[in-house]
This record gives C-alpha cells, sequence and structure tokens, in this order.
C-alpha cells in the first residue's frame, strides 16, 4: 500500500492526539507541521524533532513563499486541526485530495468560534464534532464525517472538552484512513442539503463572562456552566469588588416569584449561597471573592 503523505496545520492539545494516532500508522507519512505563528504550544515542536518531520512557520499561509515551499512535499492532503488561519483557493488545491478540518460542532450548525461554550449557553442537549472538506467559506465545506454526543446537566465547559480532545482525533484520524483505503474516495455530504444557511457564532471576548441575574435561573445556569474553568468564569460585582463564579446548581421545583435580581438571600449551612434571579433563584457552589447576605450583585463595578 502506498503511504498517504500528508501536511499537518495544528496547534493546543485539540492536535497532540490526533498527531499520535496519525503517526502510529506506518502508511501515513507526515511531512511537515506548521503550527499558529503565535503558538505557545511546545508539543508539536517536540513531536517535530522526535520523528524528524519538518517544523514550518508561516505567517501567512496564503503567500506565495509558503505556497512554493509546501508545494515541493508532493503531499495528498492537508489535514487542520485547531489552526486559525483561513485557506485560501491556491494552498487548498496543492495537495492532490485537498485540505480537511475537524471541528467541533454540529455543522451546518454552531459553524464559527467558541462552538463548546455557544452550545451550553443555548442549552443544547447535544453537540458535534464534524470533518469537513475545507473551502473558503467558514466550515461550509462538504462533510466527510460527523458523530453526536449528549449533553445533561451534569456536564459543563470542561467535561465537553475533555470529550472533544478525545473524540475530535478519534474522528479526524478515522477520516484520515477513508483517504488511505479508499484512495481518496470519500463519503461527502453537501452541508445545505441539511439546512439552506446553517447556524454561525461569534468569538467570544472580554466582557462576554458578566453575568446578568436578571435572566432566568435556567439561563443564567447555562452562561455560567459555559464558561467555568478553564474558561474565564462568571463575574458579577458586589460593592465594585469582583467575584468569579465557577459552578452554580439549580434548585429543583424552585418558585417563581418577584424580587431583585442579584441579591444575595441567604448563607446555606453547607456555606454556599442562594441568589435571586430574573425568576427564581439558583444555588452558588463555587466562587472566589466575598458574597454577604442581603447585598445586590451588579453587572457593572461601579453600578
Amino acid at each position: 500500500m502506498r503511504k498517504l503523505r500528508i501536511g499537518y496545520f495544528a496547534d493546543g492539545p485539540w492536535s497532540h492526539l490526533a498527531f499520535e494516532k496519525i503517526i502510529s500508522n506506518n502508511n501515513i507519512e507526515i511531512n511537515f507541521i506548521t503550527p499558529r505563528f503565535d503558538t505557545k504550544d511546545e508539543k508539536l515542536k517536540e513531536y517535530a524533532n522526535t520523528y524528524g518531520i519538518d517544523y514550518v512557520m508561516a505567517k501567512d499561509i496564503n503567500s506565495k513563499s509558503f505556497l512554493e515551499k509546501v508545494e515541493k512535499y508532493n503531499c495528498d492532503l492537508f489535514v487542520s486541526m485547531s489552526f486559525n488561519q483561513i485557506f485560501k483557493s491556491e494552498i487548498i488545491n496543492i495537495p492532490k485530495y485537498k485540505i480537511i478540518n475537524c471541528h467541533a460542532g454540529k455543522l451546518p450548525f454552531y459553524r464559527g468560534r467558541n462552538i463548546l461554550n455557544w452550545a451550553l449557553i443555548n442549552d443544547e442537549k447535544e453537540f458535534g464534532i464534524t470533518v469537513h472538506f475545507v473551502d473558503e467559506g467558514i466550515d461550509t465545506g462538504d462533510i466527510i464525517i460527523q458523530r453526536i454526543f449528549p449533553i445533561t446537566d451534569n456536564d459543563d465547559y470542561k467535561t465537553l472538552l475533555n470529550i472533544a480532545y478525545s473524540e475530535c482525533a478519534s474522528i479526524l484520524y478515522d477520516s484520515i484512513l477513508l483517504f488511505l483505503e479508499g484512495n481518496g474516495k470519500v463519503p461527502r455530504i453537501k452541508q445545505e442539503s441539511i439546512h439552506s444557511t446553517g447556524m454561525y457564532c461569534g468569538i467570544r471576548t472580554i466582557g462576554d463572562e458578566i453575568i446578568s441575574w436578571d435572566q432566568p435561573s435556567r439561563r443564567v445556569f447555562n452562561f455560567i456552566r459555559a464558561i467555568c474553568v478553564p474558561g474565564p468564569q462568571g463575574i458579577t460585582y458586589l460593592d465594585n469588588n469582583e467575584v468569579k463564579i465557577n459552578k452554580i446548581k439549580l434548585i429543583p421545583n424552585a418558585p417563581s416569584y418577584i424580587g431583585k435580581p442579584g441579591q444575595i438571600l441567604c448563607k446555606t449551612k453547607n456555606d454556599t449561597f442562594y441568589i435571586k434571579t430574573g425568576d427564581s433563584y439558583i444555588e452558588v457552589i463555587e466562587y472566589t471573592g466575598k458574597l454577604k447576605v442581603g447585598k445586590v450583585l451588579k453587572s457593572n463595578k461601579n453600578e
């Protein structure tokens, strides 16, 4: 069997387990690794040194000099895992089988950025991981493999991230095997056949972690678990002092009533706190900072 020659555009923990799976297959040859230009990931560099793989930095992967460089590797396939540059048509067409990407979202929905966070915020009951061909759109190429995983109320950003780290690697590897075993012939599902427009998610930025206590309890719960550690955590303010909230609990059958959203209602015997929301109240389990019964938590420091 002829070896499948690939170029690996990758970065961070998402890419490590996938690399280990790929490199273990003697019929797959990684010819070069290109990390993010601002990478802090030393692991991929270690892999390159260990296995004698070229480590090729690129400020612009679509530049003429980079295209000329990677063309010489004569790769069959380029593979993208947590890479942050846009592939344009010229680089897409360099390898014989084009470029594939692994995306932790249920395409054609949840295209874009920070997908696991948004899935939790939106109270989804499942999330998808998709390997797809890269085209000149954003996460719009034909689907090769997609697998779906459940989300329960016991899940948060950390648990979904752990699933994604493992399953992204498996799904990407399985997709590469399809190219190897089928001589480049793989299943292709047009995203438009699932939904005509799909859905896009924007990148989350500084300030998006502020808690709005006037939201219903369920929405506050989803918001905080979506940005728990290793995320920024939910942020609120008490007397101009920042309080970080990492975990809250929904109160079963909590009555709906009118009150002051954000007010700290009481301290429990377990040293947790009940806090009023827009419709009922929730229990704060893990937090950093000071809470005081009777005070009202605010969304702005000087409010």
